[in-house]
């Protein structure tokens, strides 16, 4: 893999395709860098109690609860290693509201950028092979930039895999608050909307 993307810049790409309504779950590296681009969405569910291996998981159970929302679950590649076989559930139960953004970096960035096993693994041929028909994979921001509305209205489930560079000196990100009253008020977002 020779080309990657920075991360901030494949999110500020998320949040320019973004539709009213649209849930995006984040969790670790993303979070970290949703947080800092700008004030959050009511509709954001910014995860990071422990999360690694939670937010495609947590994206399946709100698609199947939300199905008239589109939802966008964020996840590193790491991250996603520790939760693998989700990709064959939501192969299995199909939303098609369902979006899996998986942010390909090679590494595990928050707990300081170990190289992750299968270093060269390819996300986008295991979530095929694991049933999932819209997958996409960018490597370029320009293709990106271009392919995203696209890619993110393809009828789901969708699994998106965005080669990026890690980001240096990276560390954990810090909840926006308790993850209590951030859920309530996560809830009662779903609800006025």
């Amino acid at each position: 893999m020779s080309a990657r993307m920075p991360l901030r810049e494949t999110l500020e790409v998320l949040r320019a395709e973004r539709r009213a309504g649209d849930v995006v779950i984040t969790s670790m590296g993303s979070a970290r860098e949703w947080m800092a681009m700008g004030p959050l969405d009511p509709l954001d569910f910014v995860f990071v109690p422990s999360s690694m291996g939670e937010a495609v998981p947590l994206g399946l159970g709100m698609a199947l609860a939300q199905p008239t929302r589109r939802v966008i679950a964020c996840s590193g590649d790491g991250s996603l290693l520790m939760n693998l076989g989700s990709l064959v559930t939501i192969a299995s139960e199909a939303p098609e509201n369902l979006v899996a953004l998986i942010f390909a970096n090679g590494v595990y960035e928050v707990t300081g950028a170990q190289p992750i096993p299968g270093r060269d693994v390819d996300f986008a041929t295991m979530a095929r092979a694991s049933g999932i028909g819209s997958v996409f994979r960018f490597s370029d921001i320009a293709a990106w930039t271009v392919g995203a509305r696209t890619a993110l209205g393809e009828r789901g489930p969708v699994c998106i895999v965005l080669d990026v560079a890690p980001v240096p000196d990276a560390v954990g990100p810090r909840s926006p608050g308790p993850t209590p009253a951030r859920a309530a008020a996560f809830a009662a977002a779903l609800q006025q909307r």
